[in-house]
This record gives structure tokens, sequence and C-alpha cells, in this order.
């Protein structure tokens, strides 16, 4: 077991960690990707009854994502790193995240055991909420009705939930991933209830030390999803000396095909740049606000640099009108 250093709740990473007498306990299973607006009314859900009922908020979720497990070339990226899940749960207000190991052994255990020896056995579930969608046990082998049926021989309830829609679009961790690859970060926003933004570190042997004295960073290579190639708005946050500076800025994400070799780098233009404090450690957050333009190859740098200067201006805007 760990502790979540911010609010302090437990995050068991296996079923032996669950201490003995965890429950009466209101729950949701999911792999939460994103932490979106559906994920959040259906623990607002579970939370509220748990307060009500005197029990305990549990969110229980998967490492790896199952799809990395059971196909690993056709998985998709994901919105959030397993530690960034984690800290989204916790501002939820839920007590307690079980972070199940999917493996062989997980994969191929059915449904009903699954409910038996970790619902029921060592959570002590009385309540489950879920989506409408929800599947679970050997090969997806159980859905919603099943769930019922369990819950109708071991003693829990099951409240369904219809998906939660934003601007007329039904909110879902696969929809917010492909807008976020298409480039809309826009409604990517609309969905997750906040913008589309990745952790990172500044890119190795850039050469500047310590201190940074240009106005530009460049992220390290990151595993998870990353927007379309593309010019973005974008607000960068760096933990320098510690305390959180922000920056209005523009980002590039892409191969910047004007400079040939240079080859993809998500490269990032400090508005209202002012020296920090910065080394290969450093942990920054780029959020992504607004696509500016897609990535064109421009016949030379000085029409490059044009461009920029154009790109600049509008996010000047941009920030202006918030």
């Amino acid at each position: 077991m760990s502790m979540d250093a911010a609010g302090m709740i437990p995050v068991y990473r296996s079923v032996g960690e669950i201490p003995a007498g965890f429950g009466p306990s209101v729950g949701a299973i999911g792999n939460f990707d994103g932490v979106h607006r559906g994920h959040t009314r259906i623990l607002s859900a579970v939370l509220e009854e748990a307060r009500a009922q005197g029990m305990r908020a549990v969110a229980i979720t998967f490492d790896p994502h199952p799809e990395h497990f059971l196909r690993q070339e056709e998985a998709p990226k994901l919105l959030t790193p397993l530690d960034e899940r984690l800290r989204l749960l916790k501002g939820t207000g839920i007590d307690a995240v079980v972070v199940l190991r999917f493996d062989a052994e997980l994969a191929g255990r059915s449904a009903r055991e699954f409910v038996r020896s970790i619902l029921v056995d060592r959570l002590g579930l009385r309540s489950l909420h879920e989506g409408g969608n929800f599947r679970f046990g050997h090969r997806a082998e159980a859905g919603v009705e099943e769930l019922k049926e369990f819950g109708a021989e071991f003693g829990f309830e099951v409240h369904l939930h219809q998906a939660v829609r934003a601007h007329g679009m039904e909110v879902s961790s696969s929809a917010i991933r492909a807008l976020v690859a298409a480039g809309d970060v826009r409604r990517a926003r609309w969905m997750l209830g906040r913008p589309f933004g990745v952790k990172s570190t500044p890119a190795r042997g850039r050469g500047i030390g310590t201190k940074l004295l240009v106005p530009t960073v460049n992220l390290a290579p990151y595993a998870g999803l990353l927007p379309g190639f593309g010019v973005y708005v974008t607000r960068l946050t760096v933990q320098a000396s510690g305390a959180a500076r922000c920056f209005q800025s523009v980002t590039n994400v892409g191969n910047r095909p004007t400079f040939e070799g240079a080859g993809f780098g998500v490269e990032t233009h400090i508005l209202g740049f002012e020296p920090i404090e910065l080394n290969d450690d450093t942990p920054v957050e780029l959020e992504f606000l607004l696509r500016l333009r897609g990535e064109i190859t421009w016949p030379s740098p000085d029409a490059l640099k044009a461009q920029i200067f154009k790109d600049v201006a509008r996010a000047k805007r941009y920030f202006r009108l918030l």
C-alpha cells in the first residue's frame, strides 16, 4: 500500500494489500483514463451514497490498461499515466483507490469469481456504480445484466448511469483520445472538464546548465498521448525552486519539416519570458488550450519566422480575451 502524498488516501496496489475489514464500501470500477466528466459524475454518486450510508468510497482501476496487456500492438496511447490518474482520482474526494495488476491471472478470472473474491470478500461492497457499457470477466464475458444478477446473489446494489454529454457529444475516454489525436483540444477540454495536458521534463542535453536563458523549452520524449501535429496556444507550468511558475506559451508538435533532419519534437515558446531555474529533471506541465494551425513546410526559415510572429500574436489575443 502507498499513501497519496497530497490527500493521504490509501492506494492499494494488489488485492493482498487491502486490509481485513475494509468494508462496507460503495465503489466504481473502470480504467478511468482521463478521469473525465463521465467518470467524475459516477464517482460523485459513489461519494454521495458512501457519505449518506457511513461507508467507504472506493475506485477500482487497473494497471496496465487491459488493452495494453491483451493487444499491446493495437492499444491506444493513454490520456493519463497511472500517477496522474491517481492524482485526479484523489481529487474527487473518494476514500481509497485499488489498483489491480492486469495480468494473465486476472484476465483469466471469471466474472463471478472477480465479484466474489475481490468486490465482496475483500472490499465488502454494498453498492456499485457503473456506466451502461461496463463489461468484465474473462474475455469480457459479463455485462450490466450479469452484474445485476451477481448483486442479487451476493447482496449489493447496482446503479447504472447514463453517459454524460458535452455540447451534444457523448463523453468517453476513447472519444477524447480521438479528439486529442486529431488536434481538437478545444472539444477534448469540454469532455475532460479541464484542458488536456501532459506532465514531463525538459529534453536532455540542452546545454543550458541550471538556468533557462532562452524562451524555448523542448519536452522530453513522452510515452502517452500527444495532440496531432500542429501549433497550439498552451500554458506551461514549471516547478522551479520549489514554486510553480506559469507561463503563457505557443507550442509546436511535429517533425519541424522546415529544418531537414530536425525530427519529432514538442517545442514550446514562452510568452513574457523571464529567466528561470530549469534542469533536465525539472517537472513541467504543458496544457493545450487551442489549436492555431496544422504543421506546414515553409519555403525558408524566414517564412517560418514570419509565421511564428503571427502565431504569437494570435496566442496573445487569445489570452487577452480570457
